[in-house]
């Protein structure tokens, strides 16, 4: 990608691409205990066709990720147009950067963010209230857990966009807070702690403090 050039179509694609692939890899770990658990659950229930199941189950989460990974494209598109992006895909604007943090960070203190990882945090829970038999409902439970789970997360993606969405190691670091949330005896306190970290520092980097 040319960042002193509009985009094109396919530079359009090739971001929604890029976005699919790190959202496919950054929640595959979070999602692998509630694939396991429904799999093992269909093998209790004797249920007909178990893999193919648990592959629709993870179709339906996917789908999820892939329509954020559309919109995440299209944000990255407007924010190049408008020249707020470096070339490691980072805000340009310290305001900006702040903004998105304090903006992230006021979410994970929502009880809307608090209800999602309650239900990623339980995944047992959320298969005995949400269970539906067949391919079909399998893949209407996996949309539901990737709702829940974008209700999670979705926060947390848009920090890239500050710390720069090319940035590796940060894609690592967010994906083990994601765990770490989700998987975490603490999860629900580290996820409150960090973002009032996110606001502090939002703030401070909107100032032109760091």
């Amino acid at each position: 990608m040319n960042m002193n050039m509009p985009w094109t179509a396919a530079d359009v694609f090739f971001a929604f691409t890029m976005w699919a692939v790190m959202m496919v890899g950054m929640m595959a770990g979070s999602a692998a205990p509630v694939l396991l658990l429904f799999g093992s659950a269909r093998r209790a229930r004797g249920a007909p066709g178990m893999p193919l199941a648990v592959f629709w189950f993870g179709a339906g989460y996917l789908v999820v990720w892939v329509g954020f990974s559309a919109c995440a494209a299209l944000v990255q598109w407007a924010l190049h147009d408008s020249a707020m992006l470096s070339p490691m895909m980072a805000a340009s604007s310290p305001r900006l950067a702040g903004a998105i943090l304090i903006g992230a960070g006021l979410y994970q203190l929502t009880p809307i963010k608090g209800a999602c990882l309650t239900h990623c945090r339980s995944p047992l829970s959320f298969l005995m209230i949400h269970w539906r038999d067949g391919n079909a409902g399998a893949l209407q439970m996996g949309v539901r857990h990737g709702a829940y789970c974008l209700g999670c997360c979705w926060a947390l993606m848009g920090v890239l966009f500050v710390v720069g969405v090319m940035n590796l190691v940060w894609v690592a670091a967010l994906t083990a807070f994601v765990l770490v949330e989700k998987i975490g005896p603490a999860g629900a306190r580290v996820a409150r702690v960090a973002g009032v970290a996110m606001i502090v520092f939002g703030l401070l980097l909107a100032a032109g403090v760091t």
